[in-house]
């Protein structure tokens, strides 16, 4: 391990991560080490880890490094790996920018998603191209607190229960998993959007992300939102050759959503650094051990 680790921090509309660039991936960052990071109390904090590697220098992207030279290798707050972070690949980008690897215009970001197309525009926003959503058949139900309710099925790369409920407080407290079933729908565990109409394609959300509890807000989520609605509404550009757009509320902030006749789906919305520093790596390399 380096003897001098930097970090940033930088959010998403509150989806917050704890950035590492790493260019020549010779950082070790076990599940133990980034959970540790992400602990609120006694680490940096946030509900993931954004790993800032050259594709080329990781295994699981070299394949990706003549389309996109960055990869971003995502960990949930548990340590956990995902395969995409919707709000994430957008502070990536932030990132990227400020570092001097990305300027103004358009930039190709390795995930274990694929490919992501991202637009950095003069007025501040990012917009990501998050892939088409692919709809698996079979009736899907998630619970809390002993009620339950039909969700749909949408997965952005990353599995989604999407779940319409009259309030969004009917959620209760979602610190923990909500059971859904059937288990064989989501085997690797599942994001759960619960959600209600606020008006006319304008949606508001509450999640619960795999591996990290509840949060402020997951850009996946509010694409697999956003695409469910449409379908309940109707929807459908690929019938209709008419692109579909959705805002979508989540706590921290908000996203505008657009799926396109084609099945590709964007997504726009802010993306911020707030703060650097350096780890102590005497204490990073404790915690790994506490954890292992």
């Amino acid at each position: 391990m380096s003897t001098r680790i930097a970090f940033l921090k930088g959010h998403g509309t509150e989806n917050d991560f704890v950035i590492v660039p790493d260019p020549e991936n010779a950082v070790d960052l076990p599940p133990a080490a980034v959970a540790a990071l992400c602990d609120r109390r006694a680490g940096i904090g946030g509900d993931g880890l954004l790993h800032v590697v050259r594709s080329a220098a990781h295994p699981e992207a070299a394949e990706m490094a003549a389309e996109a030279e960055w990869f971003m290798d995502y960990r949930n707050g548990d340590g956990s790996v995902a395969e995409m972070c919707g709000n994430g690949v957008r502070v990536f980008a932030r990132y990227l920018q400020r570092a001097g690897h990305a300027t103004e215009g358009d930039l190709a970001v390795a995930t274990r998603g694929g490919v992501k197309k991202v637009h950095l525009s003069k007025e501040g926003d990012i917009t990501v191209g998050m892939g088409r959503a692919l709809l698996p058949e079979g009736d899907v139900t998630v619970g809390v607190g002993g009620r339950s309710w039909p969700a749909r099925n949408v997965n952005m790369g990353n599995p989604h229960a999407v779940a319409f409920v009259d309030d969004l407080a009917d959620a209760g407290e979602l610190s923990a998993p909500p059971p859904f079933s059937p288990a064989s729908a989501y085997p690797d565990g599942v994001n759960v959007e619960f959600v209600v109409d606020r008006g006319p394609r304008h949606v508001a959300l509450r999640v619960h992300e795999r591996g990290a509890g509840e949060t402020r807000s997951c850009g996946t989520g509010a694409c697999a939102v956003a695409v469910a609605a449409a379908r309940r509404d109707g929807a459908d550009p690929a019938r209709t050759g008419t692109p579909v757009t959705y805002t979508v509320d989540v706590p921290g902030g908000t996203l505008v959503v657009t799926e396109h006749p084609d099945g590709e789906i964007e997504m726009t919305g802010p993306a911020v650094i707030v703060a650097e520093g350096e780890i102590d790596t005497e204490w990073l390399a404790s915690a790994a051990r506490r954890g292992a």
